[in-house]
């Protein structure tokens, strides 16, 4: 889910990018040294550096905030884990290949039953093997392993292998907008000025921010006051101020179903011959 801290560090991010384009080991793009942080800063560290030339730029979350849920939001597919193994039939023998990661299932049908194993952490494919053998010699005594492959009798019949992935599903569950105060502190109005340039541009590039969780987020420019007033001595100001639109999510883990079954019963009385008892997936 994402949370206001994430707002916050994906503005830091943002800004950080716009003043060292070439990266934080070269020049800043304004040609001064800067400091980007989430937070407020801390007047005795802002007093040396400003007498030292470094500018601060800080972003902080402003009391200004607004509850937008407009409706519930339905799950979607945030992202799809495709499957690294695999299970490849050949008569009656069955072959793990492929990669062990975790979460995926092995599936095998014979004799029209499913056979489901969940890969665990340190399996090996003959660990896979092994494991899907045991489980079907339950229903077909003589099903055996040897190594990656498994070997059905010969009256076992209808087999099919699949391998289940994994993704993830997620939906909101509350929207709000906040408030952010960007700030530039420098030591000189030539400097602030420098330094809010590329700033500016960058933001009002901006539409949407993309949070940790996948999400986008409505980034809207406010205002940019400027303050010449010193409040103690070399100490120049410039806010950008951006209300933010950003969901609360909640993110769900999935797993593909790679069979369907349903349990069914004699009907009695009625149109139908039989009822549905209940439907398991795999």
């Amino acid at each position: 889910m994402a949370d206001l801290s994430d707002v916050q560090n994906a503005l830091v991010a943002v800004t950080a990018q716009a003043l060292y384009p070439a990266g934080t080991a070269q020049p800043s793009a304004a040609g001064v040294p800067c400091r980007v942080y989430a937070g407020w800063p801390v007047p005795a560290s802002l007093d040396a550096d400003l007498a030292a030339g470094i500018t601060h730029v800080t972003v902080f979350p402003r009391d200004e905030e607004r509850n937008t849920t407009r409706f519930p939001a339905d799950w979607q597919t945030l992202s799809v884990t495709p499957p690294t193994l695999t299970l490849t039939v050949s008569g009656q023998t069955v072959t793990v290949g492929g990669a062990i990661a975790i979460p995926q299932n092995a599936v095998m049908l014979a004799n029209g039953q499913p056979y489901v194993y969940a890969l665990q952490g340190g399996d090996t494919l003959g660990g896979v093997a092994t494991a899907l053998a045991a489980l079907i010699a339950v229903d077909i005594p003589g099903t055996v392993s040897s190594g990656a492959v498994v070997t059905l009798p010969a009256d076992a019949h209808d087999l099919v292998a699949r391998v289940g992935g994994h993704g993830v599903s997620i939906r909101e569950i509350r929207r709000q907008v906040r408030h952010f105060q960007l700030t530039v502190w420098s030591d000189t109005p030539s400097h602030r000025d420098a330094v809010a340039q590329p700033m500016d541009v960058a933001l009002a590039a901006m539409k949407f921010l993309t949070l940790t969780d996948g999400m986008a987020a409505r980034l809207i420019y406010q205002g940019s006051p400027v303050s010449d007033q010193q409040q103690k001595p070399r100490l120049f100001q410039r806010d950008f101020i951006y209300s933010v639109e950003y969901a609360t999510t909640q993110t769900a883990d999935d797993t593909a179903i790679t069979q369907d079954q349903l349990n069914v019963g004699v009907k009695v009385d009625g149109a139908s011959q039989y009822d549905i008892i209940s439907t398991t997936y795999y």
